[in-house]
């Protein structure tokens, strides 16, 4: 027995310590592969809810080829309904997509994106959804798995749920709704547009109200809105104006009131608010300020940190990269998204005893980036588990040893006076 444990706290420390080996699938990784986000609706079926599913992939995460005088990308997506107790699939859909463009700039841009739509009608109940997506040149992979929650939608009065509005396309044949699968907005935005679905069984007038709410602040903005209903479906949309955000979470609430006031239904759906140009993983800015610490100064840090407000301190922060930005006419800064790429990979994979970017591996890896080779030894007889990460440009190598065979991997002997700092 006691050899049993000896070796299962070696393959746990050996999960915590895998590592991705620099080469060049590695340059796209600060990239989101891809974004997805599920609609509820009323189905035309008795009993059942249609469920509609949106996936958004961004053209900086596929692998394009030049083919002739053009950029060709394919990739592939899966996705499959589990039940509850995940021991059976109820439902598979698989398909192909395909993207040509003649425009380079296209093909690194997280501003071009490629949606997809798929739906299903469920009975209601308690589900899992799986996507899998996989870059059809590249061969890389990325999963995502969500619980999903079906619901009864109300025969007689009842609202879908809500969708945000990217943008919308005028032309010859009407308005065109692009959806906000990301679920992002910036500081940039002024207002915030979406769009849902409300039923009813006959005409009527009902008021809707918007409460948008700050999360972090605990503030929250309502604004009410009376509506005409016909019977049948009615497509509503809304926009919220003048609104100042902040870096953050915040919560968007449709509450469905009938002519007397009462409350029938509701609907909510959080997003996101990130400062325009900076990585969608960063939601703290004090956070993002405390991980600097492998490429600022501690005088540029206690520059930023020294500032009296939040809007001084986030443009504090905002010059110390955009000083670090290698072309100053571009909008896109990959210096600063490849070291919260780090961060966030750090996070993931090295987590010890605490937060994996300020571990020893995540030290070496955030500053210097992917090793050249990683030799690991976790289940040596003679030693304890060890890795050498060898960085092959820098004739360097640095040696880890998990101590107490939980992952928590130290470097053995830092010579701190030998490093040449942050390596993009």
């Amino acid at each position: 027995m006691k050899k049993l444990i000896i070796i299962l706290l070696s393959i746990y420390s050996f999960s915590f310590s895998q590592v991705e080996y620099w080469n060049n699938k590695n340059q796209s990784l600060f990239t989101i592969p891809f974004y997805f986000d599920v609609a509820q609706h009323k189905s035309n079926q008795p009993a059942k809810t249609r469920i509609d599913v949106y996936v958004q992939v961004p053209y900086s995460s596929l692998s394009f080829v030049k083919r002739e005088n053009v950029f060709d990308a394919n990739y592939n997506i899966t996705l499959t309904l589990i039940n509850e107790s995940k021991n059976n699939i109820i439902s598979e859909k698989s398909w192909k997509e395909k993207i040509t463009t003649d425009n380079f700039d296209k093909t690194v841009s997280r501003n071009n994106y490629n949606i997809s739509l798929k739906n299903w009608e469920l009975t209601p109940g308690k589900y899992f959804l799986k996507t899998i997506f996989e870059d059809g040149n590249s061969r890389r992979t990325a999963t995502k798995e969500i619980p999903l929650n079906v619901r009864s939608i109300n025969d007689s009065i009842d609202i879908s749920d809500l969708m945000f509005i990217s943008e919308v396309i005028k032309d010859s044949t009407g308005d065109k709704i692009v959806p906000n699968i990301s679920c992002v907005f910036t500081n940039k935005d002024t207002s915030i547009s979406f769009f849902f679905t409300a039923y009813s069984n006959k005409h009527q007038d009902v008021f809707f109200e918007y409460q948008l709410n700050d999360l972090k602040k605990n503030e929250t903005i309502k604004q009410m809105h009376p509506q005409s209903l016909k019977a049948g479906s009615n497509f509503v949309s809304f926009t919220i104006n003048k609104i100042n955000l902040t870096l953050g979470t915040y919560n968007l609430k449709v509450v469905l009131k009938n002519s007397d006031w009462k409350e029938v239904s509701s609907t909510d759906k959080n997003f996101i608010s990130k400062i325009f140009g900076i990585p969608n993983s960063i939601n703290d800015l004090d956070k993002a300020i405390e991980q600097m610490i492998y490429i600022a100064s501690p005088k540029e840090l206690d520059f930023i940190k020294d500032a009296t407000d939040y809007e001084t301190k986030m443009n504090r922060f905002l010059a110390f990269w955009e000083s670090r930005k290698p072309n100053k006419q571009s909008e896109d800064n990959p210096v600063l998204y490849e070291y919260y790429r780090r961060i966030e990979y750090a996070n993931k994979n090295f987590k010890g005893f605490g937060e994996g970017w300020k571990s020893d591996m995540g030290m070496i890896y955030v500053t210097f980036g992917p090793p050249s080779y990683v030799e690991r030894h976790p289940l040596d007889s003679d030693s304890k588990p060890y890795e050498i990460w060898d960085y092959y440009d820098l004739n360097r190598s640095f040696t880890f040893v998990d101590e107490t065979g939980f992952g928590d991997y130290r470097l053995i002997n830092p010579d701190y006076s030998r490093w040449p700092g942050y390596r993009p």
